[in-house]
């Protein structure tokens, strides 16, 4: 309305509705205020809006866990490197001159070696480690719970196969420990819970000052003459950590050399407890091998991803799905989905992707070569597994 040469408007709620040329009403009011509202953008707009914007939202939803893994070097610098130890070792050389290369002395008895682990499910590379490690062990320790960490029932796997294991009885301590089974809680308690059960196993087993104790998960396997090594040199460290060689699904397809996590204590009452994370700084170099998801049956792959302490990286139902388990096997990728755990974009980049197939089988445990029909499975080239 013009009046004496001014514009002159009233605010109302019928404005949007004139604009677009609509009376208003109760009924539509809201819906012409929308559609004025779109008469309004730009096409870029709406593109921005109604595709960027979800498709932003989605790829969130299905990729952030990528995405943190991705920019990991922004954030989070690296751990403390080693202090990496040269491992020498040829069959024919003898023990004096090893240790005399490791800047070790020679004793004149070799220690007595306690071999402890935490049990689940691993009944194949249970086997494996102890025919590996059976010629230079004083005890084989095991404790198994009827709880996963994620505090899921099991069965006491080692008990029902107990009959398979007759070669270590006379040096077997055997221990069972019940679960808390408490849903909900970080499942790095349980664990730890397990671990401490495991130290007071131990004692029963009768370790003493000066024993050796190997702490690894079933398996994470040192080399037997690694541990020939260490139960006959002098002076070694008091805590030694094992690089291993790092395998997914079997020994086709070897990751890297950076797995650190087992380690040999000279055991000291009241001081050494069980744990499964960094304690030293001294790596020992080549010293056995980590064969991670090395499961005959589909069936324990699926256990395992929804047992251990990581089954939060489960994300979507499908990841256990047999078919795509069989198929992420035969392929060397990841059964999360997920980048590669590392601190720098040239590591990250340099292992994207599934891991490259070897068909190398040099320097595997001796019981596998010598029983290789019945684990035909863990060998290159033989990557279907069995349903279980």
């Amino acid at each position: 309305m013009i009046s004496d040469g001014y514009y002159t408007s009233k605010k109302s709620d019928d404005i949007c509705e004139d604009v677009c040329g609509q009376q208003a009403s109760p009924t539509f009011l809201s819906m012409s205020r929308l559609r004025c509202f779109l008469l309004g953008l730009d096409f870029k707009a709406i593109v921005f809006l109604f595709f960027i914007v979800p498709t932003f939202i989605v790829g969130i939803y299905f990729h952030g866990q990528k995405i943190t893994y991705f920019l990991r070097p922004l954030w989070q610098s690296p751990p403390k490197p080693f202090i990496s130890i040269t491992h020498y070792y040829h069959e024919n050389v003898s023990m004096e001159t090893l240790c005399k290369l490791h800047g070790w002395g020679i004793r004149e008895y070799p220690r007595r070696v306690y071999d402890a682990v935490l049990f689940s499910n691993e009944v194949d590379m249970l086997m494996i480690r102890w025919k590996e490690l059976y010629p230079y062990i004083t005890q084989f320790v095991l404790l198994e719970s009827n709880s996963t960490f994620t505090a899921l029932p099991k069965p006491l796997n080692f008990a029902i196969n107990r009959d398979k294991f007759k070669f270590v009885e006379p040096r077997l301590t055997y221990g069972k420990v019940g679960g808390r089974f408490r849903r909900g809680e970080n499942p790095f308690v349980e664990e730890a819970y397990q671990r401490l059960a495991l130290d007071q196993l131990l004692r029963i087993a009768g370790i003493e000052d000066d024993d050796l104790l190997i702490m690894s998960d079933v398996d994470e396997i040192p080399s037997r003459h690694t541990i020939d090594l260490l139960r006959w040199c002098d002076d070694i460290p008091p805590i030694l950590h094992l690089q291993l060689r790092n395998y997914l699904y079997s020994f086709e397809f070897q990751y890297d050399h950076l797995s650190w996590r087992a380690s040999v204590h000279r055991y000291q009452s009241g001081t050494t407890r069980y744990a499964h994370y960094r304690q030293t700084e001294y790596l020992l170099s080549d010293s056995g091998w980590h064969c991670s998801f090395c499961f005959r049956y589909i069936s324990d792959f699926i256990f395992k991803m929804k047992a251990y302490s990581h089954n939060d990286r489960v994300r979507f139902s499908h990841f256990l799905s047999p078919k795509r388990i069989q198929d992420l096997i035969c392929k060397g990728a990841d059964l999360y989905d997920m980048l590669p755990e590392e601190y720098t974009f040239r590591d990250i980049i340099g292992k994207m992707g599934p891991i490259p197939h070897s068909y190398s089988a040099v320097h595997l445990p001796s019981y596998l070569l010598e029983n290789a029909d019945d684990y035909k499975y863990l060998l290159p080239g033989n990557c279907i597994r069995e349903h279980g």
